[in-house]
């Protein structure tokens, strides 16, 4: 049985400037991670280290500033392996903001409180980040 997680946070700033926050490596460690390797393109490569756990997947879906869908699971998680999960972030112009929806599909069903806790510390810091803040160091997700 699988879950998702579904949330949405606004951001100031245009979907193109919130754009390569989730395409670009150097921008995504700002917000999420403490290392990351992306290729922004179908079949690309998705790495992110989040507070040591090394998040694999791959690009499915790359339609800048709108749409980005990526798969996602964990190195040694055999409950959430790398990219049996798939993540989809909708940025939707919202005057002179941007609205980011993101949905985690294929989830666990134990493993839903987790990623909602993890999104819900994550996009907060996006939106810092974007809008042109500074989220501050990070101390990872509160654990479930």
């Amino acid at each position: 049985m699988t879950g998702e997680y579904t949330t949405s946070v606004r951001i100031d700033a245009p979907p193109g400037a919130v754009w390569p926050y989730l395409t670009d490596a150097a921008l995504l460690v700002r917000w999420m991670g403490d290392r990351a390797s992306l290729d922004a393109v179908p079949g690309g490569r998705y790495a992110v280290d989040v507070s040591g756990v090394p998040v694999r997947g791959e690009f499915v879906t790359v339609d800048p500033p709108h749409r980005v869908v990526f798969t996602w699971g964990a190195l040694g998680n055999d409950a959430l392996p790398p990219g049996s999960t798939t993540v989809e972030v909708v940025l939707r112009s919202d005057g002179d903001g941007t609205v980011v929806e993101l949905t985690h599909r294929e989830l666990p069903e134990d493993q839903v409180p987790q990623h909602g806790l993890g999104w819900g510390h994550y996009l907060p810091r996006l939106a810092a980040a974007a809008g042109g803040g500074e989220p501050g160091p990070d101390a990872g997700p509160p654990v479930a």
